[in-house]
């Protein structure tokens, strides 16, 4: 599910979710919840789909992305429940709740002989065998 969530995220704001590495957000998913918890969910769709009567199902679509990438699987939708978010034209839905992880790491560089990245100032070391 989180992986359709991420695709169905992509599909409206036409961007991808590596194209966030290593700005503030840290990804699709923390730039969708910084919009969407301010109530600015419509500057997520992609322009080209904004200026249409399908408003209303790209938000939707937004909604069940989040929903989709759940931090937790227990928080997260089956499949037959999204079927009937996409397809029902009632609003309602759970409220997501918000990231606690959802950065990527960073490009990594080589220290002494070893793979370094960092994600949210933790420091890892690949060790190679």
């Amino acid at each position: 599910m989180y992986s359709f969530g991420v695709l169905i995220l992509e599909i409206v704001t036409g961007s991808k979710n590596v194209s966030f590495r290593g700005s503030e957000h840290g990804s699709l998913i923390g730039y969708a919840w910084n919009l969407w918890s301010q109530g600015k969910t419509k500057e997520l769709i992609d322009p080209t789909v904004k200026d249409t009567q399908d408003v209303n199902e790209a938000m939707r679509c937004i909604h069940v992305g989040m929903l989709c990438t759940q931090d937790s699987v227990i928080y997260r939708p089956n499949i037959s429940s999204v079927l009937l978010m996409l397809e029902s034209r009632i609003i309602h839905h759970p409220r997501p709740r918000k990231p606690t992880f959802h950065s990527f790491l960073n490009t990594g560089e080589i220290v002494d002989g070893q793979d370094v990245a960092t994600v949210n100032d933790i420091t890892f070391d690949h060790c190679r065998w």
